[in-house]
């Protein structure tokens, strides 16, 4: 058993296979929609809700984990002797990782060592969250103490970087999330945007049609494939067909399969909308730690 144990929070959107192999803890976001609340990791599947999404007169609102959620994960690893590195959706878009602090804090407050309970901002999203949450439990694998975990998140992180495209900023505009993009407001309905996460939403390009979109995003993940990253994935939201598509032009630039394919659920896909289509690669020997062996 490591000696570090990953808490995370639900909205990474790894495969549940891929958050079991790694052992990763959870902590669930809330989604308030049609007169009740749910949390976003005990929903089957999310085909009912963006059904909901997609007619509803009022947008559907999201809410961060209590300090109390977090305790809840956080004493029983304590108490059994692990250390912990808490890795979140950036804060610049959600107060989760603040929650998470403040749990710390608490703890903390109770005697538990300075050093235990590290918490870490991606300053991304979804699939970023993810794979930054991947390379921190690979290296406590490893047998990295929490330090260096946290070093082995960094490392990925500073050279990740997820383009979506969406199909509409209208979601955005809606739930207050439009960060860097809040010029482009004014010509929503002429430009299919693509966007990337950097603490904020940030503009990447505008471009006029969904196809001229979908081919930035293959040339996106041929100009990752060029530069030396060899580890891909996709993201979606209610766009199969589209991210299947995708995947075909990977296999095809990578010679391999992907990391993985999945869907976005509601507390991201209430401020980004169906049709999201989200990529990109990065360099296996991050994901996998390998410098956390020495």
């Amino acid at each position: 058993m490591p000696r570090v144990a990953v808490v995370t929070d639900t909205t990474h959107y790894l495969p549940r296979e891929m958050v079991e192999r790694y052992e990763l803890r959870q902590v669930s976001l809330y989604v308030n929609w049609n007169g009740r609340t749910d949390r976003e990791q005990d929903l089957p599947d999310f085909d009912e809700y963006y059904d909901h999404l997609r007619s509803a007169t009022e947008l559907p609102t999201t809410s961060q984990p209590s300090v109390g959620d977090f305790l809840s994960v956080y004493e029983p690893l304590v108490r059994d002797g692990r250390d912990i590195v808490s890795i979140h959706l950036s804060g610049g878009i959600s107060g989760t990782v603040r929650a998470a602090e403040q749990a710390r804090d608490e703890l903390l407050g109770q005697g538990v060592a300075p050093g235990r309970i590290l918490v870490y901002d991606t300053r991304t999203v979804a699939a970023g969250t993810g794979v930054v949450a991947i390379a921190a439990a690979n290296a406590a694998r490893r047998g990295a103490d929490a330090q260096a975990v946290v070093e082995a998140a960094n490392a990925l992180r500073a050279d990740l970087k997820v383009w979506f495209a969406v199909e509409t900023m209208e979601f955005l505009k809606r739930g207050g999330r439009v960060g860097a993009a809040r010029a482009w407001l004014g010509s929503t309905l002429k430009i299919k945007p693509i966007l990337s996460i950097e603490t904020e939403v940030v503009p990447v390009e505008r471009v006029r049609t969904s196809g001229r979109a979908f081919e930035r995003m293959v040339e996106y993940l041929a100009l990752r494939h060029e530069s030396g990253h060899d580890a891909w994935f996709v993201q979606h939201i209610q766009a199969h067909g589209q991210a299947e598509r995708l995947v075909e032009r990977g296999r095809e630039i990578f010679g391999s399969e992907p990391e993985f394919v999945s869907e976005i659920g509601p507390v991201i896909g209430t401020h980004a909308g169906p049709g999201l289509l989200g990529v990109s690669a990065i360099r296996r020997e991050l994901l996998e730690a390998r410098a956390a062996s020495a």
